[in-house]
């Protein structure tokens, strides 16, 4: 009880950073947001399947494993820079640096024309970089959370900045699909506009052009961040907190079979956390497969998506800090549940069974009865996905020490990554052993299903 009331003391004597400290946080997940709007699900990835590999579901193979790859890297990495973190004090450095990985290896992927075999290695390897710079970049900048508001209103600060991501990617692809990108027949744009700076739609450098805008937008988004929010201060040389942070790593794990809900946290969030990252990533190129659609129509219904994540994240938001995030993740999971089992259930020329007529070639956007079922069970999985992963990482912070938060974000990253090539590489090996879009996305009803079961051993505090 002495232990309870010091540390509620504490608390009520701390000070938090002035308001303008906060919006500049925020902002972080706008920055970033492009990568994984942009890149990794709406345009360059259906364009890599659709354009640059043999075929789509080949495409959709190799991008599963060039993801396995970083989510490997991802998983080794991020307990132990976690942990040179806490000990050290600093944040914006390792922020800097990864975020620097992240615009390079983005403004690479315009050598990504179509139907050059040849650079399918490099690209893949500059997304697989890419992913591990925008992962990474986002650890730190979660470590930052408890110094900015109270706990009371952390889950209102988590929902706003996944909410702020999702608008920030939906103006981003209403550039890229408004003024660069065009279709290859009209060589217009969406608003029916010719492509700024005179990109070709021949050689798609329009979707192509997703790259270094992704790197352009991060540096410029990110910088209040490192103007007006405070960054804890150095505590002690790197070769040092490295020794230290290791130590108390070793500790942090031998501790966990005593903690069992967070232990139990950390586990389901491998789970659901690995099929929402494959969910997102494979998203657009199975719809690129199923219905044809090319950078106009996966764009657009990118953007329909991110409305939906937007309002989703904000609403979950304001429900962590009334019903708590246990229950909005646990909520999310459900409806992600059932989304994604029907839409294994709806083709091009059917909806649940029932026979449809097919999109008719050079038909109206979205006319067809499949497409639109797709669209209502798309935006679900978008107002679902918002508040799970914000939801998580508030979960995270009313379970762990708050002495080493930057560390269990390292663990939370792991278990987020762990298994992160798992779902890319079954999606990549049963569709291309059954040749199958659909059969590669049905492994994901399996993650989400064991991890709503896992989370339900979970003990909110």
């Amino acid at each position: 009880m002495t232990t309870i009331a010091s540390d509620a003391r504490v608390e009520a004597q701390r000070t938090y950073p002035p308001r303008a400290a906060v919006v500049s946080w925020i902002f972080f997940d706008w920055a970033a947001q492009p990568y994984f709007t942009l890149i990794t699900t709406f345009v360059f990835a259906p364009y890599f399947a659709t354009s640059i590999a043999p075929n789509a579901a080949t495409g959709q193979s190799l991008w599963g494993f060039a993801m396995a790859a970083a989510g490997l890297a991802i998983a080794l990495m991020s307990p132990v820079l976690g942990a040179i973190a806490d000990a050290s004090g600093r944040r914006k450095p390792w922020i800097a640096g990864f975020g620097a990985l992240l615009v390079l290896a983005s403004c690479t992927l315009w050598i990504g024309k179509p139907g050059d075999p040849s650079i399918i290695p490099p690209l893949l390897t500059a997304v697989a970089l890419a992913s591990v710079g925008a992962e990474f970049a986002t650890l730190f900048n979660n470590a930052m959370m408890p110094t900015l508001v109270p706990p009371e209103r952390i889950g209102r600060l988590s929902g706003t900045g996944w909410a702020t991501g999702y608008v920030g990617g939906i103006v981003s692809l209403i550039i890229v699909l408004g003024l660069l990108a065009a279709n290859p027949e009209t060589g217009r744009t969406l608003l029916g506009l010719m492509p700024l700076f005179g990109l070709d739609p021949a050689t798609h450098q329009g979707d192509r052009a997703a790259g270094p805008l992704t790197g352009l937008w991060f540096i410029i988004f990110v910088t209040p961040m490192f103007l007006f929010t405070p960054d804890y201060p150095a505590k002690r040389p790197v070769r040092e907190a490295l020794r230290e942070g290791l130590s108390e790593l070793k500790q942090s794990i031998r501790s966990l079979p005593q903690q069992k809900s967070l232990a139990a946290f950390l586990l389901a969030n491998m789970i659901y956390t690995d099929g929402l990252v494959s969910l997102f990533a494979f998203g657009g190129i199975y719809a690129a497969g199923t219905f044809g659609w090319h950078t106009i129509q996966i764009g657009t219904f990118g953007i329909m998506l991110a409305i939906a994540g937007a309002f989703g994240a904000w609403l979950g938001g304001k429900l962590d800090d009334r019903i708590g995030p246990k229950r909005v993740i646990a909520g999310s999971m459900l409806v992600l549940l059932l989304a994604v089992a029907a839409i294994l259930l709806v083709d091009k020329d059917s909806i649940f069974f029932i026979k449809v007529a097919p999109p008719a070639p050079g038909g109206a956007l979205f006319a067809a009865a499949a497409e639109r079922a797709y669209l209502v069970l798309g935006c679900l999985i978008g107002a679902a996905g918002g508040p799970l992963q914000a939801a998580s990482r508030t979960l995270l912070i009313r379970l762990a020490p708050k002495d080493r938060i930057a560390q269990y974000f390292g663990l939370f990253a792991l278990t987020g990554k762990v298994t992160s090539f798992i779902g890319p590489l079954l999606i990549g090996v049963i569709t291309a052993v059954t040749a199958s879009q659909k059969a590669g996305m049905a492994v994901l009803v399996v993650f989400f299903v064991a991890g709503l079961g896992l989370l339900m051993r979970v003990r909110e505090q």
